[in-house]
């Protein structure tokens, strides 16, 4: 029983991001709202993504994000869906 109780609270951990998830809009959110939206990204790179917005203009695609230092493949796969630039 400890055990089954072990793999539904770890499995509980995995999936909790995924079933919490609120889609945010890049090109219009602020800091606060990117980091607290998606998985994987906190207040540093939530503020890279503003920061790089405002320099360069909005976001044409969601693969764009990219570009923004600390933003990879991974963190783009891990909020499918999540990311809007409309």
């Amino acid at each position: 029983m400890n055990r089954l109780k072990g793999l539904l609270i770890i499995l509980s951990l995995f999936t909790a991001p995924l079933v919490t998830a609120t889609p945010v809009n890049i090109n219009t959110a602020n800091a606060e709202e990117i980091a607290k939206a998606l998985y994987g990204v906190g207040p540093h790179k939530a503020q890279a993504i503003v920061d790089y917005r405002e320099k360069h203009g909005l976001f044409l695609s969601v693969q764009a994000v990219k570009k923004v230092r600390g933003m990879g493949q991974g963190i783009i796969d891990g909020n499918k869906g999540d990311i809007r630039i409309e």
